[in-house]
């Protein structure tokens, strides 16, 4: 992956808000209602060529397709991966971040759960694995393929990545004997979807949510904790192996949400076990207001030799445009710990994760955010470069 060696580059974490003429299609698919496949694989392919042209407008260096044909960063895997079914949560489904809800439970069903009902595309569904879990998503990740590379060429980008899903949280198990088997089944399955990407000469990004919550699991010793979250690394490098890390970046975050977090591990409980990961590059939470400060951790921790950081400087969760000073200033701030050429600028998460009609982050905001991002860097450049020959 290309890094910042003139400049600092930036880029964000992959997901963008899909058209409503793409939530209507993905919308009736979760119907059940007959759809134009052919006509829909072709407003993907627009949709990916306008994003990613909007992306390079607004200053970002290293694009994603915005994850345009996708319902969400990791259900898309049931339509890839066979042995899942997909069943209702029903109404008493178990939800993230249970330490969060009871604490703050008026917040998250009077702002947040309700709200984001509202735009959802399709039912909450939950997956089960009933069988043996194998991939079958070739022929739609040559399409993700072939619609970024051709989109990132027209728009003269300066790289482009590709996210999926990691082998966790993707449901339930009901085949495997135990849960480590499972997740080791998930892994050889999308390893073969790691390495499409990679062969293809784009950038993977991992996308990894549930690396943090091993670090908040309730009832847990802190020893324990970590424990399943390195038993975790592991299956996660054995998904990696033979794929040259340089290829590949990490995206851990807290979730999806705007809300109070205060039950969000430190970067300091899982910064030694997330750079175990066999990677070139780490991504992770650095603009919310809960976690900007964690930029201290790398004053005691050492980034190892070839490897690269992407803090977020700019927010998922607020409607809020960071200005391009503040975006610049918590570049620097890395850049001063880590050293320039391995900081790469992004966001804290995705702004679309799931497909729906009611973002909480609007997209006309979001491409104010990425001007602003783009717009920190060239000052934070100017800085850090400045200051180097002076």
């Amino acid at each position: 992956m290309k890094r910042s060696t003139d400049r600092i580059l930036t880029t964000h974490v992959g997901s963008l808000a899909r058209p409503d003429t793409i939530l209507e299609v993905m919308r009736a698919r979760a119907a059940g209602e007959a759809v134009d496949e052919g006509a829909f694989g072709r407003r993907v392919s627009d949709a990916v060529t306008a994003c990613v042209r909007k992306q390079v407008e607004a200053g970002i260096d290293v694009v994603s397709d915005g994850e345009q044909g996708k319902d969400s960063f990791y259900a898309y895997a049931r339509e890839r991966l066979a042995g899942f079914e997909a069943r209702d949560r029903g109404p008493q489904a178990s939800r993230p971040w249970s330490q969060e809800i009871r604490a703050f439970s008026d917040y998250y069903e009077k702002y947040y759960f309700g709200r984001r009902s509202k735009g959802r595309v399709g039912a909450d569904l939950a997956l089960v694995c009933t069988g043996p879990v194998r991939y079958k998503g070739q022929a739609q990740v040559q399409t993700d393929i072939a619609n970024l590379k051709a989109a990132a060429a027209a728009a003269a980008a300066v790289e482009a990545f590709m996210p999926a899903t990691a082998p966790q949280g993707l449901g339930s198990n009901e085949y495997y004997k135990t849960d480590e088997e499972f997740m080791l089944a998930i892994a050889e399955a999308m390893r073969e979807e790691y390495r499409a990407i990679v062969d293809a000469g784009l950038v993977l990004q991992v996308d990894d949510p549930a690396l943090t919550s091993f670090f908040s699991l309730e009832g847990r010793s802190p020893a324990e904790r970590r424990r399943l979250a390195e038993a975790y690394v592991e299956a996660l490098n054995h998904a990696l192996r033979g794929i040259p890390p340089e290829k590949v970046r990490f995206h851990t975050c807290y979730g999806l949400n705007e809300g109070p977090r205060v039950h969000d591990a430190p970067l300091r409980d899982i910064i030694e076990t997330m750079l175990r990961v066999n990677v070139g590059a780490y991504s992770f939470e650095a603009a919310n207001p809960r976690h900007e400060h964690e930029y201290h951790v790398f004053e005691d921790v050492k980034l190892p030799a070839g490897k690269a950081i992407i803090p977020g400087v700019i927010s998922h969760t607020t409607n809020v445009v960071e200005h391009p000073e503040l975006v610049a200033e918590r570049i620097v701030r890395y850049a001063r710990l880590v050293g320039r050429e391995n900081v790469i600028a992004g966001s804290d998460c995705g702004f679309s994760s799931q497909a729906t009609f009611m973002p909480d982050v609007h997209p006309s905001v979001v491409w104010a955010k990425f001007q602003a991002l783009g717009e920190g860097a060239k000052l934070a450049s100017q800085r850090l470069w400045r200051q180097a020959e002076s």
